[in-house]
């Protein structure tokens, strides 16, 4: 990830109050409520057929920018995007490019594909502004190559405040918020920002009412102990309507939900930037999360966790807080190898990292990342290729050809 933004830096005393206001708050799921009616049979049925007959790989180019986030597929209606960082791209699955967008400052992440009307939805994070939000594409719109971000009414943005208040959280108790630095008590939980984003069912309830899981970016920091959970946010995107704003860089709005439908932890062990890439397996029902390895001896440091769909979250200690702290807790796969003195488990190796979609029927799509020189100018590349979800050690995904 890259510090990024030219906004201005707001007061921090309001920000400390939210931060605690929202710890607060956000401890437990928010009261149940009539859900909404998940996607329509038709429309299962029609994404389900468009999947079973899919490429071996898709090509999302090369380009002048960061290097690849995420991916997002919409087999229903053709499309793949990319996200490179500060560029998205949206290819058809022949890998010819459709569109882009251009013009973000900011950083770009994780995507996924709302299949029940195809926008996509990824992070983005303005950390010198701490400014974090879910930037919403409408596909439709995006036709043409170079299309601006602000002016072209491609996107829109919602902002998160409880990511901020996490984020922006003296820890310390010395009036003085550090900014964007790894090796600092400041950021609850060590929180960095956001970047892995999916859809599927509330947490503990297959079948539930589709929510978009947004994670938690993690600092590394191997001096303190508080970090050693990802933490994932749900949202009811449906509760959303008349809160986007269009992306204004140089004047962020603050537009949002007040608090997230329910905040929970998964005991991982220590990561580096937390959730890369978070993706709902439909097949098994279980939430895969690819990171980029941790550096804590006292950790296994694998590269991907696979949270256990099937297991509801129970109510318990937050391990490592500086003082006691209860929230909900979700369960590791007991599936991989399984680092006995810290009773995590996962898998050593993975590709998830740059990019990871599920089909739903035990095939992923995995992100390679490459680069390439071209004309003096190192372009950074990102082609989604075909696997198989086996469970093996040391890699669970076994490549199909076509």
């Amino acid at each position: 990830m890259r510090a990024t933004g030219t906004w201005k830096t707001p007061t921090h005393r309001a920000v400390a109050l939210g931060a605690a206001l929202a710890a607060l708050a956000a401890t437990a799921p928010a009261a149940a409520e009539p859900a909404p009616a998940g996607p329509p049979a038709d429309t299962a049925t029609a994404a389900a057929a468009a999947a079973a007959d899919l490429p071996a790989s898709v090509d999302g180019g090369a380009w002048d920018s960061g290097h690849v986030q995420g991916i997002g597929l919409d087999p229903e209606r053709g499309h793949m995007y990319f996200s490179f960082t500060d560029t998205l791209v949206k290819t058809d699955l022949s890998g010819t490019v459709v569109g882009t967008v251009t013009g973000l400052t900011g950083h770009l992440g994780d995507l996924d594909v709302d299949e029940r009307d195809g926008r996509v939805y990824g992070s983005l994070e303005y950390k010198a502004a701490e400014a974090f939000y879910i930037a919403v594409f409408d596909p439709e719109r995006i036709t043409r190559v170079g299309m601006d971000a602000e002016d072209d009414g491609v996107l829109t943005t919602v902002h998160l405040s409880e990511v901020v208040a996490d984020y922006t959280a003296d820890m310390d108790g010395d009036g003085v918020f550090d900014g964007n630095v790894a090796d600092t008590a400041d950021h609850r939980y060590g929180c960095s920002g956001i970047d892995g984003v999916s859809f599927g069912p509330e947490f503990g309830r297959p079948g539930g009412r589709t929510m978009l899981t947004v994670a938690y970016g993690v600092y590394s920091n191997a001096d303190r102990g508080d970090n050693d959970h990802q933490v994932l946010l749900q949202y009811d995107v449906s509760r959303w309507r008349g809160l986007d704003r269009p992306l204004d860089q140089d004047d962020p709005h603050t537009s949002g939900p007040r608090r997230p439908e329910g905040k929970y932890f998964v005991y991982t062990g220590n990561t580096t930037y937390g959730v890369q890439n978070l993706e709902y397996d439909a097949a098994t029902g279980d939430w895969y999360m690819a990171v980029y390895n941790g550096v804590k001896p006292d950790f296994p440091n694998h590269s991907l966790y696979v949270v256990d769909g099937s297991r509801r979250p129970v109510h318990g200690p937050i391990r490592g807080q500086a003082r006691d702290e209860r929230g909900w807790l979700l369960h590791l796969s007991r599936e991989g190898e399984v680092h006995e003195p810290s009773g995590v488990s996962g898998w050593p190796v993975s590709g998830g990292p740059y990019g990871l979609a599920s089909l739903g029927d035990g095939r992923f799509y995995v992100v390679e990342r490459g680069r390439r020189e071209e004309g003096g100018t190192t372009l950074e590349t990102g082609v989604a290729r075909l696997h198989r979800w086996t469970g093996a050690v040391p890699d669970p995904f076994e490549p199909l050809r076509g």
